[in-house]
């Protein structure tokens, strides 16, 4: 009898241990899931600030320099990655921040002109190593070349921007803006939010359009 009661006692005892270590695995898996969330919460923390501060921005079209492309006050995504492991091309829309501006907001307009071309603009067009650029989107004949008025070449890292609205935009015909370094330029203006549309299906001469000129 003795022997039995103290396989009792061990049976007994062995359930307080399993319980026990059940508490114990029930406590770890609530502290693991603490943890993971938390983490969870750091990481997605830390995408957001690794996307806003070198991946995408948003900023306000300030001016109608950019008409009939972007309005004064439309908010643009700004994509800061665009120009990491490249150049900006050829009518691309950017926005920039000149280090010599006595403005701290950004500019925004568009590439015309590269690094080593040989930009002239007469009788309001715009030529390029001497020949005329075709563009494709809606714009006036210029009004002035300013210093593009005798060819000008773009030296290393350098670019000419223009606003789409070419006669009511203070860009790199003048002096006060001149031409703009890569290091200047912020990113590429992508998306327009409101109404959210790309960038590049507005403004955009029609098939009839291009065929005629």
């Amino acid at each position: 009898m003795a022997l039995i009661r103290r396989k009792r006692k061990l049976t007994f005892g062995s359930g307080g241990i399993y319980r026990a270590e059940a508490e114990n695995s029930g406590k770890k898996r609530i502290i693991l899931q603490i943890v993971t969330y938390l983490l969870e919460i750091c990481i997605v923390i830390g995408i957001a600030y690794a996307i806003t501060k070198y991946g995408l921005m948003q900023t306000s079209m300030i001016g109608e320099s950019m008409q009939q492309t972007l309005n004064n006050g439309d908010e643009v995504l700004v994509n800061k990655f665009a120009y990491k492991f490249s150049a900006p091309e050829r009518f691309d829309v950017v926005a920039y921040c000149q280090n010599s501006s006595e403005h701290s907001y950004l500019n925004i307009k568009r590439v015309v002109g590269l690094p080593g071309d040989k930009i002239l603009i007469d009788k309001g067009k715009i030529y390029i190593n001497g020949e005329e650029l075709e563009e494709k989107i809606n714009v006036e004949p210029m009004n002035t070349g300013g210093i593009a008025g005798e060819e000008l070449l773009l030296e290393e890292n350098e670019y000419f921007l223009l606003g789409d609205n070419r006669n009511n935009s203070q860009d790199s015909r003048f002096s006060n803006v001149g031409t703009v370094v890569k290091d200047d330029i912020i990113g590429k203006v992508w998306f327009r939010i409101k109404p959210f549309s790309s960038i590049k299906s507005l403004n955009i001469k029609s098939d009839s359009e291009q065929e005629n000129e």
